[in-house]
């Protein structure tokens, strides 16, 4: 046991060694590993915003129906009993005229417009929410509460966030494969580093095989610099993402106090963040096992 862990800290220090005596290019490696890391990353975090901005919004299927100005409470109340009785409504909901300025007061942050008008411009409304799994019922309760009597105009909502929810599942099957690809080029970039350093070390690694150095000890030290360089280029994505996200989250927040909600981006948390890195590590790793595989391989004299 302490003859294995004193191996794997010769072959750490010596990665350091390595990193240490050439801090231009392996500063360079780790840029290119964390620009390509740092892609998917982005994209991840920002989708994960606009999931967690959808969790308030409704994806139910609604119709909103607006009244002529002359309609009474009565005429309301009939066209409400009628729309209730359709099968696929599982809910009506009314909302005042008076309700919907003061909400419109509250939310658009319209105060002083609000204030200077005479009379409330805005109608009375039904809000009818449709049962899950009615194949339907939208248009066909869209056309019945057209049919009705002093009914202006009738709208079908939550479209457009079902239409987001979409572009949202479209966009994490593009990341996924954005990431795949950007992986398969952080193995190849890691496996082209380890091969010039097996290069430079081509003699070092002859001798210390004729003296009896097994496969194990050559590969420690190329394990190690490219996990490293994986982790490394993984810390420095997280570096740049929290930068875009810290300069992103000032207009972010004017924009939605401008819509009247409060609404801040956040990145990764601590295990995302670990899990992150360590999957850096491990890509890193990979293209380390492949080209020092590869080379011993083709170099063996049996």
């Amino acid at each position: 046991m302490r003859r294995w862990l004193r191996h794997h800290a010769q072959s750490f220090a010596q990665t350091l060694r390595k990193l240490a005596a050439s801090p231009v290019s392996s500063g360079l490696n780790v840029l290119v590993i964390a620009i390509a890391l740092a892609l998917p990353l982005g994209g991840y975090v920002l989708l994960a915003n606009l999931q967690a901005l959808l969790q308030g919004l409704p994806v139910d299927e609604q119709i909103s129906v607006f009244f002529d100005p002359a309609a009474g409470r009565r005429d309301v109340q009939t066209v409400e009993q009628v729309l209730r009785s359709q099968p696929g409504v599982r809910e009506v909901r009314f909302v005042s005229k008076d309700a919907a300025l003061g909400r419109l007061r509250r939310t658009a942050q319209l105060e002083d417009i609000v204030a200077a008008l005479k009379t409330n411009p805005l109608p009375d409304a039904l809000i009818v929410t449709l049962a899950a799994g009615a194949p339907g019922a939208l248009e066909r309760i869209t056309a019945t509460a057209r049919a009705q009597p002093l009914v202006n105009h009738v709208q079908g909502d939550a479209d457009w966030a079902r239409r987001l929810k979409a572009v949202l599942s479209l966009g994490r099957t593009g990341l996924m494969l954005l990431a795949g690809l950007l992986g398969v080029a952080l193995v190849a970039v890691t496996f082209n580093t380890i091969r010039l350093q097996i290069l430079t070390q081509r003699e070092e690694i002859e001798v210390s095989r004729l003296v009896g150095a097994t496969d194990e000890y050559i590969r420690g030290p190329f394990f190690y610099l490219g996990a490293l360089q994986g982790l490394m280029g993984g810390l420095a994505s997280l570096g740049i993402v929290a930068t875009f996200l810290a300069l992103l989250d000032g207009d972010v927040t004017t924009l939605a106090g401008l819509y009247g909600t409060v609404f801040r981006v956040s990145g990764l948390g601590w295990s995302d963040s670990a899990a992150f890195l360590l999957f850096g590590a491990l890509l890193g790793w990979l293209g380390a096992f492949l080209s020092v595989s590869r080379h011993l391989h083709h170099s063996d004299p049996r």
